[in-house]
C-alpha cells in the first residue's frame, strides 16, 4: 500500500461553469485528479471557487456534480483529510458539504503547521486590495441579513439569477489573467503584511487565475498561485521536502 505522505493543494474548478469546455467534462477532469491525489496523499486542500455558485438552502443543494461529491465522499471515508474554503463564487455554504461528504470547512484564511513547514492559505479574494468598490461587494455578498433574503426566494428563481450573472462576469470571457509584477498584485502585498506578523514558509492563493511560484524578498517564504481549470489546470503538491506547483494532465 502507497504511503499517505504528501500535501495536495488546487483551487478555481469553478465546476458548473458554462464556460470554456463542457461543465461535466470539467467535472471529470476535477475527479480524474482527486483520485491521482488519493494513491498518496494525507490531505487535499481545495482552496476556494471549487463551485461556480453553490448555495445552501435549508432543504435544497444545487443540481449535479454528483461525481465529484460522490468522489470526495469516498476519498474521506478512506481517511484523507478533505479541507473546503469558500471563495467569492461559493460562499455561501452551510453544512451539506461537512454532514454528507465530511469535508473540513473554511471561511476565512488558515495559518497552519503542515509536515514541519508553516502555511497560510485562503482563496484570496479581497486579501491585499485596494479597490473599495470591490470590499463593498464583498461586504454585501457576506451580509446574514441580506443572505436571508436571497434565501427567501425560490430556488429556481435565485439559482438562475446567480448562474445568469456568473455567464455574463469577466470570467466566462477572460479565463486566464497576467502576472501585473509584484508591487501590483494584491496577493503578494498581503503576503508581505502575514510575513510581518508571523513566520510563514508558503503561502497557497486562489482567485487571480494565474499560476504562479513566486519567492519573497527573504529568500525563504514563497507565494504559490494556484491558475484555473479552464485552459492550463495545476495544483501545488507538498511532500515534506519540497513545495511544487504542478501541471496536471487529462488522461
Amino acid at each position: 500500500m502507497t504511503a499517505r505522505n504528501k500535501i495536495y493543494f488546487a483551487s478555481d474548478f469553478h465546476l458548473g461553469l458554462k464556460a470554456g469546455m463542457d461543465p461535466l467534462l470539467r467535472e471529470k477532469h476535477v475527479v480524474s485528479w482527486l483520485k491521482m491525489a488519493a494513491n498518496d496523499a494525507q490531505a487535499i486542500y481545495l482552496v476556494g471557487d471549487i463551485f461556480d455558485f453553490w448555495w445552501e438552502y435549508k432543504s435544497v443543494v444545487p443540481k449535479g456534480f454528483s461525481r465529484f461529491l460522490g468522489t470526495v465522499s469516498e476519498l474521506t471515508d478512506s481517511g484523507i483529510e478533505m479541507h473546503f474554503f469558500t471563495g467569492n463564487h461559493d460562499m455561501w455554504i452551510d453544512d451539506y458539504l461537512s454532514d454528507e461528504c465530511g469535508m473540513i470547512l473554511h471561511t476565512k484564511p488558515l495559518l497552519t503547521e503542515l509536515m514541519g513547514k508553516t502555511f497560510y492559505i485562503a482563496h484570496g479574494e479581497g486579501l491585499g486590495i485596494k479597490d473599495r468598490s470591490y470590499k463593498l461587494l464583498l461586504m454585501v455578498f457576506r451580509n446574514k441579513f441580506l443572505r436571508r433574503l436571497y434565501s427567501a426566494l425560490h430556488p429556481r428563481i435565485g439559482l438562475a439569477i446567480a448562474h445568469n450573472w456568473s455567464r455574463h462576469s469577466r470570467l466566462a470571457k477572460n479565463y486566464s489573467e497576467e502576472f501585473m509584477g509584484a508591487e501590483n498584485e494584491s496577493l503578494i502585498r498581503h503576503a508581505y503584511d502575514q510575513l510581518g506578523k508571523n513566520e510563514i514558509d508558503c503561502f497557497i492563493f486562489g482567485h487571480r487565475h494565474i499560476a504562479l511560484d513566486y519567492l519573497l524578498n527573504n529568500k525563504k517564504s514563497r507565494v504559490f498561485i494556484m491558475g484555473n481549470w479552464f485552459n492550463a489546470p495545476c495544483y501545488v503538491r507538498w511532500d515534506g521536502k519540497k513545495t511544487e506547483l504542478k501541471e496536471f494532465s487529462y488522461r
